[in-house]
């Protein structure tokens, strides 16, 4: 394989960044920790909190690793700041397979955390901070097992990528979505790729993994009204605020329609076999059918709930700079997520008509194409063999997801995109995406690296020379969570 390194001239002072101690390579890093969760714990300590990102940065910290490894990538960075990183082991004519995670993380408010999110502090066998689980874990499990590919010199079927990614929180226009659009070149050849979206978790005393395979489709949008303006101690009958307000609250009281497209019928009845709590999901249809179970749904499992109706959730309102002057004009922005069959023109021609408000003009602000990933492929056989050997007694569903992630711009390629993970989840954890105290056990770190070499051995390693885990022994490693 090659091992000439390419770099945009713009890394090269960050990549000096990186080889000294406190940024991407914290001296500080506890010795108590393996080496994988010891580069957890440094990852973690670089803040790409988004906006702004700081991409970059995190850039240098692998592109200093693959340095140390004598193993070739590229970077990227389409605005200062917004870097990607990309390297690739060459392999046979099958399809390339990507190993896909995103650099840049949510903000995080200290006041709401037991330790700074940005710390990285190991305490009772788990690394805490911003981007553990959202994708900082599974970027550093990616990280491992392509390392340890590289360096066991076997012959590859199919070429291995190693991608990092900007800005996937704020929509990957300057990240996947910009790699697509601008450098198709560094994904010839691929036809799968390995994000998020799925992971394990406990149901009664079996681990079950899901594989995200579809997603409803995000349209975040601004409504914008405009009205009458005056001063605040003459309020009229009506102003922008108002208006905007009273169609809020129609939007509100009027949820749209719920239906059952095929692929969340096949996932809740799934989920009704593997969980005797998640019976009620067995009829799906009888489900929606009754208002008053539907509406029992949504206040235990907000997520589920999500999956049964396009959705619009009012997340940032604007008005008057002054509190004593009533403006012209008045803005709502709504996160709003479609069914994968979901018409978007037809859906804005409903929501129209829903908000029932004239002086309501609707901006498009993203929207993305629905597409779906089928598992009659090599890799969702390896993923059931894979978890099968390490977790035993363990199952694999399909499995369809609320939020969005980048798989988006591999599907509409005709690239098999699945969310997974090999990580193990407690639910008493999973509230740490997106939320506070987000952290993952070392133990699902070191083991989860090993499970993705072990995926990545049965199906790009040459099979005269896979280990003989991947030919189906069972390993000693692995078992249950």
């Amino acid at each position: 394989m090659r091992t000439a390194t390419v770099i945009a001239p713009a890394m090269t002072a960050l990549l000096a960044l990186a080889a000294a101690p406190g940024v991407g390579q914290d001296a500080t890093s506890d010795p108590r920790l393996p080496e994988a969760s010891q580069r957890l714990q440094q990852y973690l300590r670089i803040d790409t909190t988004n906006p702004p990102g700081n991409e970059s940065e995190a850039v240098a910290f692998f592109a200093d690793i693959f340095e140390r490894e004598g193993i070739a990538y590229e970077t990227v960075e389409p605005a200062p700041g917004r870097g990607s990183i990309w390297a690739r082991l060459e392999g046979g004519p099958e399809p390339g397979i990507i190993l896909l995670h995103h650099i840049d993380v949510v903000p995080a408010d200290p006041r709401f955390w037991k330790h700074d999110p940005m710390s990285g502090t190991y305490e009772n066998g788990y690394l805490n901070g911003r981007g553990a689980l959202d994708t900082k874990g599974l970027g550093i499990m990616h990280l491992e097992a392509f390392l340890a590919l590289a360096r066991s010199g076997a012959a590859l079927e199919r070429d291995v990528i190693f991608l990092a990614t900007a800005d996937e929180e704020a929509g990957g226009r300057h990240g996947a979505g910009w790699i697509v659009q601008n450098r198709p070149d560094l994904l010839e050849g691929a036809g799968l790729v390995l994000n998020e979206g799925g992971s394990g978790r406990v149901l009664g005393n079996r681990v079950v993994f899901s594989v995200e395979v579809t997603q409803k489709v995000p349209m975040w949008l601004r409504l914008n009204a405009v009205g009458p303006a005056g001063h605040g101690s003459s309020p009229t009958t009506r102003s922008a605020v108002t208006d905007l307000i009273e169609a809020l609250e129609r939007l509100r009281q009027d949820p749209f329609a719920p239906r059952i497209v095929p692929a969340v019928g096949d996932f809740f009845r799934d989920l009704a076999e593997l969980e005797s709590a998640a019976a009620e999901l067995a009829d799906p249809e009888g489900l929606i059918a009754e208002p008053d179970r539907l509406a029992a749904l949504h206040r235990t499992n907000p997520s589920l709930h999500a999956l049964t109706r396009n959705t619009c959730a009012v997340t940032r309102l604007q008005a008057s700079s002054k509190i004593n002057v009533v403006p012209p004009a008045a803005t709502a922005e709504l996160d709003c997520r479609l069914l994968p069959d979901q018409e978007p023109r037809a859906f804005i021609r409903e929501l129209r008509k829903r908000l029932d408000q004239p002086s309501i003009s609707i901006e498009v602000l993203l929207s993305f194409k629905a597409a779906i990933s089928s598992t009659d492929t090599d890799l969702y056989r390896a993923i059931e063999a894979v978890t099968a050997r390490r977790f035993p007694g363990s199952t694999v569903m399909p499995a369809v997801t609320a939020g969005f992630t980048d798989s988006h711009f591999f599907r509409d390629l005709g690239i098999v995109a699945y969310g997974f993970s090999p990580a193990v989840i407690p639910g008493s954890d999973q509230g740490g995406i997106h939320g506070n105290n987000e952290r993952i056990s070392v133990q699902n770190v070191e083991r989860g690296w090993r499970t993705m070499l072990d995926l990545l051995e049965t199906i790009a390693v040459a099979p005269e020379q896979r280990p003989t885990s991947a030919l189906g022994a069972t390993p000693t490693a692995g078992g249950q969570h």
